[in-house]
């Protein structure tokens, strides 16, 4: 009896320790924050990182792989459906979309087909083809036309530059050392954004880090948006005063006498 008790110890013991990561990833951003100003035309974050090997690395052929994927705060986008009534395009039916990304950049060093099997690629949502997107169905036909309403969704994201996919975008310095420059349009939301770095080889997923990126309003920028937000009356108030005094000191300046 001693000895079974000694060896479930030992067997407990034993699968209590986690095993080590042959291989794992060591990241940092350029910048962990970026202000949006009135005169923001966009702005570029650079990721980069180095792959760090044990004793316990297994020798392989294959080259290492890595895919970036920034995503921004989840909100929910109601998609409508656009029908010709007596003549004239109206709104009809519509389709919400609950907690996609407001933003979504990938970068990988090859094209997604060659680095994992789209079994891994869609369990990790890694693409834009393989993000999940959740539907808020209010009427049943809306049932039939959800594929329409996320191709027109994922169609108008990647005309707003807001969603975006690239291939051969992470360069290798080395055999460990990589970089990709990740560029932020104008139009860029602001939030909580996270990025998160792939570590592919022989189409297995080794590793995964994540880094956190803050994109926000500064200066007058915040303190317009602010104001709209959570005192919409004074800022209502504020946006006539100005009108009026604008509208009266060019009336005062090309006044003829």
């Amino acid at each position: 009896m001693p000895l079974l008790q000694a060896a479930a110890l030992g067997a407990g013991f034993g699968s209590a320790i986690p095993a080590a990561d042959a291989e794992t990833l060591v990241t940092a951003l350029s910048a962990p924050k970026v202000s949006i100003t009135s005169n923001f035309t966009g702005t570029e974050i650079v990721v980069f990182g180095v792959v760090e090997r044990d004793a316990r690395t297994v020798s392989r052929p294959d080259p290492y792989d890595i895919v970036v994927v920034a995503t921004g705060t989840p909100e929910d986008v109601v998609t409508r459906r656009k029908e010709r009534l007596f003549g004239v395009w109206v709104n009809r039916n519509s389709l919400t979309f609950l907690d996609v990304p407001s933003f979504y950049s990938l970068h990988g060093s090859r094209p997604l087909e060659s680095i994992a099997s789209p079994a891994v690629l869609k369990r990790r949502q890694i693409g834009v083809d393989n993000l999940i997107l959740p539907a808020a169905i209010g009427q049943r036909e809306q049932l039939v036309f959800s594929r329409s309403y996320r191709d027109a969704f994922i169609r108008l994201k990647l005309k707003s530059g807001l969603y975006t996919e690239e291939s051969g975008k992470v360069e290798f310095l080395s055999d460990a050392l990589f970089r990709t420059t990740i560029p932020l349009p104008a139009n860029v939301p602001d939030g909580a954004y996270t990025v998160t770095i792939h570590l592919f080889r022989g189409g297995a997923l080794l590793a995964s880090q994540e880094q956190e990126l803050t994109i926000a309003k500064s200066g007058f920028e915040q303190i317009t948006y602010t104001l709209a937000h959570s005192q919409s009356l004074l800022y209502g108030i504020g946006c006539v005063l100005i009108a009026m005094f604008t509208g009266w000191l060019a009336g005062v300046v090309f006044r003829r006498d």
